[in-house]
């Protein structure tokens, strides 16, 4: 089976700060850096460093060529990264001196995904393999509807949370990978254990894999429950450390592992991650774990 990640490319902008700014503050950063990254691009990349067959679909503008090329240097499928007559989208991410960022985005040819290019992606693929979705480029809906329609295994990342997810029919998603923020802006509930409960409540055909931090991660989906500790580590940037998750848990499922088995070759891949400094050029490749 093959997964099909239609998401978003961006080119981050990356501020090295001793704090956060802060409302009417002019702050000098201590370094600046120009990176690839978008939470779909990041994703494809963990996919594929951690063996998973991945082809990308989404738009670039003429500055984002270079992204589609480190997808290909990365073994992803290109075949759908088209260039359309809009700017690639961008991030300006700052991080502080204890590894933890803030991001601002802008969408640019993220948000100018249409319904035909969508359908003509998905007819490229078989029933039964997996769509992969976060909530970065335009038309989360659509998305989700059409690679039901097209009989793909839906795995969604619902991140950022935005008023697309509540105009997004989620009964039809098979996996939900999210952490607390999102669980709880889903469900209203806080505790870990209730989030879960709760997924299975409302949606309870599917699998959700909950990330906790430095708390670990966890999965339920109704018949079994699994937890998976964090690792020590000292941390460098988070950025990609979801990605990094996201990325390993489902090379590994699709390769026939537990879900418990799946948190643990996760958590590894998201230390090593962690201890980096970067997005795309932070998650670790399977050898290394």
């Amino acid at each position: 089976m093959k997964i099909l990640n239609f998401g978003s490319l961006n080119i981050d902008h990356v501020y090295h700060v001793p704090h956060f700014v802060a409302p009417g503050e002019t702050l000098a950063s201590t370094s600046y850096q120009k990176n690839a990254g978008g939470k779909g691009l990041n994703q494809s990349i963990a996919l594929a460093r951690a063996g998973a067959e991945v082809c990308h679909a989404g738009l670039i503008g003429e500055d984002g060529r270079f992204l589609r090329e480190l997808l290909q240097q990365e073994g992803v499928g290109t075949a759908w990264v088209k260039e359309c007559g809009v700017p690639t989208g961008h991030a300006v991410i700052q991080v502080n001196d204890a590894g933890q960022n803030c991001i601002l985005i802008h969408g640019g040819a993220n948000a100018a995904v249409g319904e035909d290019y969508m359908r003509r992606v998905f007819s490229a693929f078989d029933q039964g393999d997996y769509a992969l979705f976060q909530n970065e480029i335009q038309g989360l809906p659509h998305l989700i509807r059409c690679a039901s329609e097209a009989g793909l295994k839906i795995i969604l990342n619902p991140s950022p949370i935005g008023p697309e997810l509540e105009e997004s029919d989620l009964s039809l998603v098979d996996y939900f990978i999210m952490n607390e923020i999102e669980g709880k802006a889903i469900t209203g509930r806080e505790d870990p254990i209730e989030i879960l409960d709760e997924m299975h409540r409302k949606y309870p055909g599917a699998g959700v894999v909950l990330t906790l931090g430095g708390e670990g991660a966890c999965y339920g989906d109704g018949r079994e429950y699994f937890f998976e500790a964090a690792r020590k580590v000292t941390v460098a940037d988070t950025t990609a450390a979801g990605d990094t998750f996201t990325g390993y848990f489902f090379a590994a499922l699709l390769e026939g592992s537990t879900p418990g088995a799946a948190l643990k070759l996760a958590a590894d891949a998201s230390a090593i991650a962690v201890s980096r400094v970067g997005a795309a050029g932070s998650i670790p490749r399977r050898n290394e774990l």
